[in-house]
């Protein structure tokens, strides 16, 4: 597999002949995370420059025939473009690559190479898997933990490698060269074929990979090790940006640092005692506001009860801010439950929301399940109390007539 894109990663617009065009559907992911099938078109191309997903790099964007690429993969040694109308099989036909995003993903490929080399030949961590994520890459590392000081050792290592301009080569192997044992690999798909394509960082590192990559290291302006985490298994996460990632990261962390200046009217340096102050200041309103909430449904229940034609069924709706699950239930304990039924909602009116039918233990068994299916929600109880959620708050008037009906009978 050697695509114009892994040939030459700068190529930002070539021209290909159309081999095959499929009607196919396709799950995509939007920018809401949620997915979405979506119908379209498979077309193979004659040679590419949109990279498939392979390597631990995610696939190209594009544009072909003017036409948005809204995802490549790779088949065997083809790379398959999802579009969403057809292209004319046999036709020529021009590509253009989203060079943001493209550039983006060979910076943190390239630099996820240097630190790989350079925190094994340092300090004996190796590389066990890497993940390029949307705003950072990770690399997991087969060491349980990254001793003091190494972190400022190898970021300063990596940055000292980007100033010295270190080319970067490719270079094509077949698996039977003698070369080929000596160089950095995880192993092969199961269906590759052809020659092997290998990065060679100048004097530093040799490595199987398909994917994008700078050709010389000051290409990748810098490094940033944020941190380390713990992985899986004894293994250990280390966190990175490169390249523009980092003036994008540091032109929005400024941007934040004015925002927050501004809302705490205090100095960078003082914002996360202001924070801090202020979330104090949070947990004691709400810990006075619950106060008050007991106290208001202790005084409902006080004002029900001592009401000389109360009936025996006691029906009360609140907004979320001035109720929830223990505000009810105060309620039900101060009315008491023995010959009364309650039916007590916290939520939007109409949206969704908490409830609580209490009373006798054998009407709230035999209703229970009936009044959570009344507000198409969820619920469950025991011991004369049901408790459940719903979405449908806007259905209490149908629960309060099925009460109504039944409190009937229990005086009765």
């Amino acid at each position: 597999m050697a695509f114009q894109c892994q040939r030459d990663s700068y190529v930002q617009e070539f021209v290909t002949t159309v081999v095959s065009c499929s009607p196919c559907e396709l799950s995509l992911e939007r920018a809401s995370g949620k997915k979405e099938k979506v119908k379209g078109f498979e077309v193979i191309l004659k040679d590419t420059v949109l990279f498939p997903e392979g390597g631990g790099q995610p696939d190209d964007r594009g544009t072909l025939g003017g036409v948005p690429v809204l995802r490549v993969t790779r088949r065997g040694a083809e790379a398959v473009h999802f579009v969403a109308s057809a292209v004319e099989v046999g036709s020529s036909i021009q590509l253009k690559v989203d060079w943001d995003r493209r550039f983006d993903h060979m910076q943190q490929h390239s630099g996820q190479h240097l630190i790989t080399a350079l925190a094994d030949s340092t300090f004996g961590y190796k590389t066990t898997s890497w993940e390029l994520g949307r705003q950072y890459s990770t690399i997991e590392l087969n060491t349980a933990m990254v001793k003091a000081g190494e972190v400022e050792a190898l970021e300063n290592a990596v940055n000292d490698k980007i100033r010295a301009a270190v080319p970067i080569t490719i270079e094509l192997l077949f698996l039977d060269d003698p070369a080929v044992q000596q160089v950095r690999s995880r192993g092969l798909p199961d269906d590759h074929s052809g020659p092997i394509r290998i990065v060679n960082i100048e004097g530093m590192d040799s490595n199987m990979c398909c994917g994008t990559h700078v050709s010389n290291l000051s290409h990748l302006q810098l490094i940033k090790i944020l941190g380390t985490e713990k992985g899986k298994k004894n293994k250990t996460n280390l966190i990175f940006m490169a390249g523009n990632r980092i003036l994008k990261y540091v032109e929005k962390s400024y941007n934040r640092e004015r925002s927050l200046t501004d809302l705490l009217t205090s100095g960078v340096d003082d914002h996360v005692e202001a924070v801090e102050k202020l979330q104090n200041a949070v947990k004691g309103l709400r810990k006075s506001n619950l106060n008050l909430l007991r106290d208001m449904a202790v005084l409902i229940a006080q004002n029900f009860k001592s009401d000389p034609n109360r009936g025996n069924l006691f029906c009360l709706h609140r907004c979320v801010k001035d109720g929830d699950a223990e505000f009810m239930n105060i309620i039900a304990k101060e009315i008491g439950t023995e010959d009364t039924i309650l039916f007590l909602t916290v939520g939007e009116e109409r949206g969704a929301g908490l409830f609580l039918l209490a009373g006798p233990v054998d009407v709230v068994d035999r209703l229970g399940p009936r009044v959570a299916e009344l507000l198409e929600g969820k619920g469950a109880g025991k011991k004369g109390r049901f408790q459940g959620k719903t979405s449908c708050m806007g259905r209490r008037a149908g629960v309060k007539a099925l009460l109504q009906e039944h409190s009937q009978n229990l005086r009765l």
